[in-house]
């Protein structure tokens, strides 16, 4: 049945919003009104035709560069709930019309609407969510595609939101090792600017009339003061160009390939970028092995989810080799930029027919080394920071107070 959204007033004379479903838009209307409300627009949202996806974007107000409906965490709440119902025996339409209530936010209520509208009208799950690619990753679809053709789609989405807030605690986890440093960085930046651009100056001008010999560090500061007002402008350009022309270059394959293999040979962030990646390429071949994707296409889907270019081509080479008859784990003990964890747990899920959970205990291991790794990283560099901060500030007061010194020293 069609999905309409509706704007009414209440019998108070309140404005009100939200969707109904009814054969036509004058049933809307009527419905509206049996409710005491007085309709004063009523717009399709969905249909049982395959013109929901288009109807539905309009509603939302797709435009280039628009918001998603739902952030990273919102879709792993948004999945947990809908794995709830369903797996406590809801059917899928109920599930849906219940979220599509209980949501606080327009376009997320529009959403589900279309979702639900679409389950209706005889479309599958997977099918609905594909109509809607910016809300719902190529993946997301498969997972619950495979689902639905198994059966069990209550704990596929269990598994799915397992997934996705895995994946999101060990981006926080990152994240926040990552802000400490960076603010500090910042602020450092700041203040040196501030005394580079406007204290090493004054100090200048107050010795300007001098004709005695400044000490060398204070020589050195203020040209470097002069040479950093005169070719500020110049300077902030050329980190623009050199910005712009990175990204130009990191989007040739080519070169994008070579910069990432190259990143993962560097000491501390490569091996960390190689276990977040790897942590990434399990998880998600686990949960795509579970759900009954054929493993061709579950490690297609897998290698998509690589950051690393390098190490995409490495799980497509190793696709290839699976295609011709190669075991998983020795196509993956070849490509030595994917940690011999994996291989090793790939091997004896091979062994003991329990592949998908063997790949979720490597993916947890190698998460657990990643967050090991950057909190390390971030504990290393917080004292490193504030000593490095501590001897420039150091360095430019020195500048300040020698010249100072040498005229008290020459007065007395």
């Amino acid at each position: 049945m069609p999905v309409y959204s509706f704007e009414a007033l209440t019998a108070a004379g309140k404005n009100r919003k939200g969707v109904i479903e009814a054969d036509s838009a004058k049933g809307a209307r009527g419905l509206l009104r049996g409710q005491a409300l007085v309709p004063l627009k009523v717009a399709l949202i969905g249909a049982d035709s395959g013109t929901v996806g288009d109807s539905v974007n309009a509603n939302l107000g797709l435009r280039p560069f628009r918001r998603s409906v739902f952030s990273a965490t919102g879709l792993g709440v948004w999945t947990r709930q809908l794995a709830g119902l369903v797996s406590s025996g809801l059917p899928l339409e109920r599930a849906l019309s219940s979220l599509s209530d209980e949501a606080q936010a327009e376009p997320e209520r529009h959403l589900v609407a279309s979702l639900k509208a679409e389950v209706n009208g005889g479309s599958t799950f997977a099918r609905a969510l594909s109509q809607h690619p910016g809300e719902f990753s190529d993946i997301f679809t498969a997972v619950i595609g495979a689902g639905e053709q198994s059966g069990n789609l209550g704990l596929v989405l269990e598994r799915l939101a397992d997934d996705l807030e895995e994946q999101q605690a060990l981006k926080a986890k990152l994240v926040g090792a990552a802000l400490y440093p960076a603010i500090v960085t910042l602020v450092a930046i700041s203040i040196v600017m501030f005394l580079v651009t406007y204290v090493v100056p004054q100090v200048a001008h107050v010795f300007a009339g001098s004709k005695k010999a400044l000490p060398l560090l204070t020589v050195l500061m203020i040209g470097l003061s002069d040479f950093v007002r005169s070719y500020i402008w110049l300077m902030l350009i050329a980190m623009v160009i050199i910005a712009f022309l990175a990204r130009w270059a990191l989007s040739k394959p080519l070169f994008r390939e070579k910069f990432d293999a190259a990143w993962l040979n560097l000491p501390i962030l490569g091996k960390l970028s190689r276990s977040f990646n790897t942590a990434r390429f399990a998880s998600t071949l686990a949960m795509l092995v579970a759900a009954g994707v054929p493993i061709l296409k579950a490690l297609q889907a897998a290698a998509e989810t690589l950051s690393n270019r390098a190490m995409r081509t490495d799980a497509l080479d190793a696709l290839v080799l699976v295609r011709e008859g190669a075991p998983l784990a020795s196509a993956l003990a070849q490509k030595k930029r994917f940690p011999g964890l994996l291989s090793m747990f790939a091997r004896l899920g091979e062994q003991t027919g329990q592949l998908p959970l063997m790949l979720q205990r490597a993916a947890k291991q190698l998460s657990n080394d990643v967050s090991r790794r950057a909190m390390a990283l971030a504990t290393l560099l917080e004292p490193l920071l504030i000593v490095a901060m501590g001897v420039v500030v150091m360095l430019i007061v020195l500048a300040v107070l020698l010249p100072i010194i040498q005229m008290n020293q020459l007065v007395k």
